[in-house]
């Protein structure tokens, strides 16, 4: 049965990125139209959520929301490109999968992608746009998610733990074991370890 949104009601999409930082894995981006009709309570900055909450949140919002299109950027692409413009890649993509096209994006930041509909930017738009802040739930438990594949084919990284952030337990396991394919070559302390072997 196909979902009718309301007459006369701007589709809105809210856009969020994960990923930005890490030194390993894809860069993440979700884009959410939230169904007015199916609230959802809890949503906030993923940030600010449990990994527990995160979760649940995630299922809710797949179940709720009106459409979502989840996108992403390739280590390879963020090494090719830079982090900014393969996170903006992977906004688009995240926008380009959803199932109608919205009136406009809300875009957390202070930048936004090229897309084919207006934009907006909105500085701590995650805590304050309830569109947004879904994007970033799903782009973040998403991610977390395919760390947690490389987890199991990789464990001598601790990916499980930091979900390839810059931590000193991520940096520890890189000087004994060197960069995998899914480290981002770019990336300084990456880059450090590859000149110096």
């Amino acid at each position: 049965m196909p979902v009718i949104f309301p007459i006369n009601v701007p589709l809105i999409c809210g856009v969020d990125e994960a990923g930005r930082g890490p030194l390993a894995g894809p860069v993440y981006a979700a884009a959410v139209i939230l169904d007015p009709a199916k609230p959802i309570d809890g949503l906030d900055d993923s940030k600010k959520l449990s990994e527990k909450k995160r979760q649940h949140l995630a299922l809710e919002i797949r179940e709720k929301a009106f459409s979502f299109g989840i996108g992403f950027a390739t280590v390879k692409e963020i090494d090719q490109f830079n982090i900014l413009q393969a996170t903006m890649l992977a906004m688009r993509r995240a926008v380009g999968a959803l199932h109608v096209k919205p009136h406009e994006a809300l875009i957390d930041g202070n930048r936004c992608p090229e897309l084919a509909l207006p934009a907006r930017a909105i500085i701590g738009g995650d805590a304050l746009e309830p569109a947004i802040s879904a994007a970033s739930i799903l782009a973040k438990t998403t991610r977390d998610e395919v760390m947690m594949r490389l987890h199991v084919k990789y464990p001598q990284y601790g990916l499980d733990r930091h979900k390839g952030y810059d931590t000193a337990v991520h940096r520890a396991a890189l000087a004994v074991h060197g960069p995998a394919p899914f480290h981002r070559r770019s990336f300084a302390p990456v880059r450090a370890l590859l000149e110096k072997s």
